[in-house]
């Protein structure tokens, strides 16, 4: 355990009818014991056993701040592994600034941001990793970011890793061997094994490096850019989706010439949808611009909704098609033919044949009278791939982690090279140790106080 002072904070929200306040440290009970006074004759916090919850009185001196519930949570059972006291009282600002006070008086210190969860990650109730999802799962505003936090801070990242750390210490300790009785000519690692195992690690590793993408997209909000031509309906189609008038709709063309973002949530799932200037051949100077624009948005996005005009002529639905398909190799493309709802079914089956695209990628709707956008919402939610994963799937959502685990794949690479080429040992261990020491800072084994500091410095005070 980490002998450190005696912390307190206010936990819970501004506005409620109910605040908490978290103490943790060496000399929690005894501190709260100065200002708490047990209901009825029952001993002290001191004299009672961890997991029990006591109704009494918060006082300063003879004075009542207010009537209380404390829990009680000895250590290592505890959030932080120390000896914990949580206040429960009225939310009043106030009377939770009274008690904090009141804490401070007898010798409690205010809690850093982070500082709690920080606790516990230095004496080993979670790996740092986990410590990470808890500030993820606090900020989770979708059911998909809820999900993915939840399954790191339950394990599941850790685990993964874990299981390949321990393969690959296996076979370095192996290599280490040889290097100690080089002279003796002792092989204890099978080089067709240690070829077999870091093919093997190589894939799960670059496996999970490529899950950040879909990862970084889920946590910030699945990027969508709404593309197509001028006046093709791609503002009444955001403002359809965002379901507020966040873009103006105008018969003129040309009226976007600059980039619209906003967020909404659809099934569980957070998306940013871009709306962009509409593409056209255009002599002004700024809309211009805002075309460029739409084409760097492209990149940026997971899934592109183009927008069609169902009334467009085909030789300008295929021109553009020659254009945008090729900026879509690998996105998730939804073509959208809008304004739709008075076609006849062989107009549907004639412009679909005029785009090189599975028939799934395709959508008739209208969005000003909002037909089949039921549809379209349920096609993102399944390209946004949150149908895929369930409890144990680990998807890589922190940029931290992700940045390590790049480390580590370079670093397993060279060890694929060096197999291949017959070099030594000596360099191989080298290798292998430079993957296990990635493998290590992202559950925190190897990390030092900046690192530390840089990571909790983001959380909230009382957490």
């Amino acid at each position: 355990m980490i002998n450190q002072d005696t912390i307190c904070a206010i936990s819970t929200a501004q506005g409620g009818a109910i605040g908490t306040i978290r103490v943790s440290g060496s000399e929690a009970i005894a501190l709260v014991d100065k200002i708490f006074v047990p209901a009825g004759k029952k001993g002290n916090l001191a004299t009672r056993k961890g997991y029990t919850l006591t109704f009494g009185q918060i006082r300063d001196g003879q004075e009542i701040v207010d009537e209380v519930l404390v829990s009680l949570f000895r250590a290592p059972h505890s959030y932080t592994g120390e000896d914990s006291v949580e206040i429960t009282c009225h939310g009043s600002s106030y009377i939770l600034g009274r008690v904090i006070q009141l804490l401070i008086q007898n010798g409690c210190r205010l809690a850093q941001p982070g500082e709690y969860t920080q606790r516990a990650f230095l004496n080993g109730k979670m790996d740092l990793s986990q410590a990470e999802a808890v500030a993820d799962l606090i900020a989770s505003s979708s059911a998909a970011t809820h999900r993915l936090a939840m399954n790191q801070m339950r394990g599941g990242f850790s685990r993964e890793l874990s299981e390949l750390r321990n393969r690959l210490l296996h076979f370095s300790s192996m290599i280490e061997l040889e290097l100690d009785f080089g002279e003796e000519d002792v092989e204890f690692a099978n080089q067709d094994e240690l070829s077999s195992l870091a093919n093997e690690i190589e894939q799960v590793i670059a496996s999970l490096a490529d899950s950040f993408r879909v990862g970084n997209a889920i946590r910030n909000g699945v990027p969508v850019a709404i593309i197509g031509e001028t006046n093709a309906g791609k503002s009444t189609l955001l403002n359809l989706l965002l379901n507020d008038d966040k873009a103006i709709v105008s018969d003129i063309h040309g009226t976007t010439r600059d980039v619209i973002e906003d967020t909404t949530n659809i099934g569980g799932v957070t998306f940013r949808f871009i709306d962009t200037a509409g593409i056209r051949e255009t002599s002004d100077e700024i809309e211009r611009l805002g075309i460029e624009r739409t084409f760097r948005k492209i990149e940026e996005a997971k899934i592109v909704l183009w927008i069609v005009d169902s009334s467009s002529k085909p030789v300008a639905i295929r021109e553009l098609s020659d254009r945008l398909l090729p900026l879509c190799e690998d996105k998730d493309l939804l073509v959208v033919f809008n304004k739709s709802d008075l076609l006849a079914d062989e107009k549907k089956k004639e412009l679909e044949g005029l785009l090189a695209v599975p028939e799934r990628s395709v959508l008739f709707i209208s969005a000003k009278k909002g037909t089949h956008a039921d549809r379209l919402k349920e096609k993102l939610v399944e390209l946004s791939c949150m149908n895929s994963v369930d409890e144990n799937t680990v998807i890589v959502t922190n940029a931290r982690h992700y940045e390590a685990l790049v480390r580590a794949l370079e670093a397993i690479r060279r060890v694929q090279d060096g197999l291949s080429m017959g070099i030594t040992g000596d360099f191989l261990a080298q290798d292998l140790r430079e993957s296990i020491l990635a493998l290590n800072e992202i559950v925190g084994a190897v990390s030092n106080d900046e690192i530390l500091h840089s990571i909790f410095e983001n959380f909230c005070i009382g957490k």
